[in-house]
């Protein structure tokens, strides 16, 4: 069953988001932003600080590259300081954190939480301290913040069934593998049921064959490469394509069919166009991920940060009209839901054009002439 509904037009958001530079994506061009901007002349900023809690750098490159610069930006430009940390995976640390910016009266606080659970612990403290909260990019289950701003999130799972559908569509019977997310996380569900939404009826109808589909915790590479394997090899070493949920997971699954000389033969669907799985596409081995512009994402956030900070509440609920269901808290949650983009080969000039990752980082050694096919320089 599908676990919510969700509508929003691109156009709600985009003519009111503030614009800012993009960065690489690698850690490191996030390194240099400091944690919280610079204050206004005098002291600090005259809207005061909006706090801001990522999750980790260990499986993505997104929190420190992208998201952090961004929101820094765009707050700033609003006038607002920008107290942006990262918990590095460490629930501990998410939890000290937030105390840490509530204590300091933050005047609201977004929120990218490791699991549902330290998400909600968070969002009910900062809220009995009459301070709004904003779920970035997880939705957290049972949880009680006011807002949510991510992408269409059970669209990225549709767009990457849609992907493998295609890849495999002269290959009546090919056999699939599904290595999805961490099962704690609400936005690994919401792929799922959207990958599902598209292959299921083609395993119903035999057109594919579902072979076995795998969680992995905390969606950590390594596990998923060696999940894949072990399914590769109890498979008989068959395999005709791999919905991976992301493309970290994806270059893991990769690594293990070059081992068996499969590479460049099965396709393998990811997501996040990061450099690794740019890189993968160009050279055949990863046929499509799914595009997100994060900028467009922390734009978002911090937009509705700023009319709540003002306390313009009829303002952040004009923005935020999309709805996303929470099925364990039995709610609904006004939303801003971007649209994501299904990046194949063709489309991997985009990202770069966009600034998301710079053709120096991709387009080296052997993948220069791919580059030169597609235009990209």
């Amino acid at each position: 069953m599908r676990s919510r509904t969700l509508t929003l037009l691109a156009t709600t958001v985009g003519a009111g988001l503030v614009l800012s530079a993009c960065g690489a994506n690698t850690a490191d061009s996030g390194s240099s932003n400091s944690s919280q901007s610079a204050p206004a002349p005098g002291g600090a900023a005259a809207g005061g600080k909006v706090g801001v809690i990522l999750p980790e750098t260990a499986t993505s490159a997104r929190w420190e590259a992208f998201d952090k610069p961004f929101l820094t930006k765009a707050l700033k430009d609003a006038g607002f300081d920008a107290d942006v940390q990262n918990a590095q995976g460490d629930v501990q640390k998410f939890s000290t954190l937030a105390d840490g910016m509530i204590a300091q009266n933050v005047k609201v606080l977004i929120i990218a939480a490791i699991n549902g659970e330290v998400g909600g612990a968070v969002a009910r403290k900062a809220q009995a301290a009459g301070i709004p909260t904003i779920d970035y990019d997880r939705l957290n289950l049972g949880g009680s913040s006011d807002y949510y701003v991510s992408f269409d999130n059970e669209k990225v799972g549709q767009l990457q069934g849609q992907g493998l559908a295609d890849a495999l569509k002269d290959k009546k019977g090919a056999e699939v593998v599904m290595i999805e997310g961490a099962p704690t996380d609400n936005n690994a569900t919401l792929f799922a049921n959207g990958q599902k939404s598209v292959l299921q009826p083609k395993f119903a109808s035999n057109d594919l064959k579902l072979v076995r589909e795998q969680a992995i915790d905390n969606w950590d590479n390594q596990k998923g490469g060696q999940t894949f394997e072990q399914i590769l090899t109890d498979n008989k070493g068959k395999v005709d394509g791999v919905v991976a949920a992301n493309d970290g997971l994806a270059g893991a699954v990769i690594t293990v069919l070059k081992k068996n000389g499969l590479n460049g033969k099965v396709p393998v669907t990811g997501q996040d166009a990061t450099a690794d799985g740019l890189m993968a596409i160009l050279r055949g081995d990863q046929y499509m991920t799914v595009f997100k512009p994060i900028k467009e994402e922390a734009e978002a956030a911090a937009k509705l940060a700023v009319l709540l900070a003002k306390g313009d509440k009829a303002g952040a609920d004009a923005l935020a009209t999309g709805k996303a269901k929470d099925p364990k808290g039995n709610r609904e949650v006004k939303s801003i839901l971007l649209e994501p983009k299904l990046t194949t080969k063709e489309g991997v000039k985009e990202v770069v054009t966009q600034g998301y990752v710079k053709a120096t980082e991709i387009c080296g050694g052997d993948l220069a002439a791919a580059c030169a096919t597609l235009g990209i320089s």
